[in-house]
């Protein structure tokens, strides 16, 4: 006898088809309104202003609510599973190799791609300074922000906090990451029934965090149809026709990092098959799409390695929850691409030394850039700044910047995810199962 129960579950429509459906008609509705009655309708505005903006809002709220204390607890319950400090070595410094490794190919091939295609050159002078002028506030305070930010051996001090809890009010994840670190390698080395107490409370903390965003993720496919009709309202097909050359090479340089370079790691170092591993990983590349933050897509990531991959918990909990601030190989391509792109705009020329200056920066930039959605902006200011590029001129791609976001935020989940699937190891026969 059939049991009900499961009978309803085999019917219930997966989330991320749930995912995809309202991304779908959030696009669909969003140019319906934006080319037959246009943004500025008083319904329109009403619209997005006290629904579609609120909702998509608090989604993203609540998600990064949660994501400091999943970060903090799988991070330290990843390594003291580990049980031994050498393993915890072992996967770190593979970690740190492949992620460097991929950083590094995925700067190579963008600035490979746009001192060959020149986007900058082709652009229109009258409407980059008309973009110029619509962003000219945003850029500023990007531009002011990126004076802020640590710089060269700062960065590295940075990343040790003085304050943990003041590290945590100011969401400076690497900081907070750094002592779940220390906090883990603690647990490892102190045996005694206080700390098997602390790691339980610790293993509970994750539990609830896990639980408690399971119930927001319900909330997403509504979340993702506010988030992409206010992008298409508002936008319109604008969002690829105003910068269309720059945003080529950018989505051309992510898709053959993503497709290609992370097809052929997975497959030469870590023995898995690209075509599998990319169907189990669907959920989460779509939800980093959705979202544009690494952050929170965490969960689903984990869930995904858990119950798709079936990669060993302690090195899943361990690599995502590091990879999603310091692995951001989409990240680290589209600062290269977008520094070079506004040289050759402003007619900057850049030296064969200050291109491979830039490759070093965005490498460290994308280890150090925020997983939360445009979170590199500050980062490009910055190396704009170092090389002579007119700052300002951020503002010419903040029109196709949440797009571009998407795509290279799905670059870097699906880096985190294929790094721990090549730390890992081969997988075996029966560890992939279907979505």
């Amino acid at each position: 006898m059939t049991d009900p129960t499961a009978a309803e579950s085999r019917k219930r429509l997966p989330m991320h088809w749930k995912i995809a459906i309202g991304f779908a008609i959030g696009i669909a509705a969003g140019l319906l309104v934006h080319v037959f009655v246009g943004a500025d309708a008083g319904w329109v505005k009403l619209f997005i202003e006290y629904f579609t903006q609120p909702f998509s809002t608090i989604f993203l709220r609540l998600i990064f609510m949660l994501v400091l204390p999943l970060l903090f607890s799988a991070l330290v319950v990843g390594i003291g599973e580990m049980g031994d400090v050498r393993a915890l070595g072992r996967i770190g410094w593979r970690t740190l190799l492949y992620t460097t490794l991929l950083s590094a190919l995925a700067v190579l091939i963008g600035l490979l791609l746009v001192n060959w295609l020149k986007p900058g050159a082709g652009v229109d002078s009258a409407e980059a300074l008309h973009m110029i002028s619509e962003g000219s506030e945003r850029a500023q305070a990007i531009a002011n922000d990126s004076t802020t930010q640590p710089k060269g051996l700062q960065m590295l001090i940075a990343i040790v906090p003085d304050n943990v809890v003041k590290a945590a009010a100011e969401n400076t994840i690497l900081a907070v990451m750094f002592f779940a670190l220390m906090l883990g390698v603690g647990l490892v080395l102190t045996r005694s029934e206080a700390t098997a107490t602390l790691k339980r409370g610790i293993e509970g903390l994750f539990e609830v965090s896990m639980t408690l965003i399971g119930l927001v993720i319900r909330l997403a496919p509504v979340a993702v149809f506010c988030l992409m009709f206010n992008l298409a309202a508002q936008s319109g097909v604008d969002l690829l026709l105003r910068l269309g050359a720059y945003v080529a090479v950018v989505v051309l340089a992510l898709a053959i990092h993503l497709f290609v370079v992370y097809s052929l790691a997975l497959k030469l170092i870590g023995g898995w098959s690209p075509l599998a591993f990319f169907r189990g990983v669907q959920e989460a590349m779509l939800m980093a799409f959705s979202t544009a933050s690494s952050n929170a897509t965490l969960p689903t990531s984990l869930r995904v390695a858990d119950e798709r991959l079936g990669l060993p918990k302690q090195v899943s909990r361990f690599v995502l929850t590091v990879g999603a601030t310091a692995n951001q190989n989409g990240t680290a391509l589209f600062e290269g691409v977008t520094v070079l792109f506004l040289a050759q705009y402003f007619g900057v020329e850049l030296t064969l030394v200050q291109q491979v200056t830039v490759m070093l920066v965005c490498i460290l930039g994308g280890i150090g850039t925020a997983g939360v959605p445009s979170g590199s902006l500050p980062v490009v200011a910055l190396i704009c700044a170092m090389v002579g590029v007119p700052v300002e001129g951020i503002g010419l791609i903040l029109g196709v910047n949440h797009f571009l976001d998407m795509c290279r935020t799905t670059v870097n989940v699906t880096g985190d995810l294929g790094i721990a699937a090549m730390v890992a190891g081969r997988p075996g026969p029966s560890s992939i199962t279907e979505p």
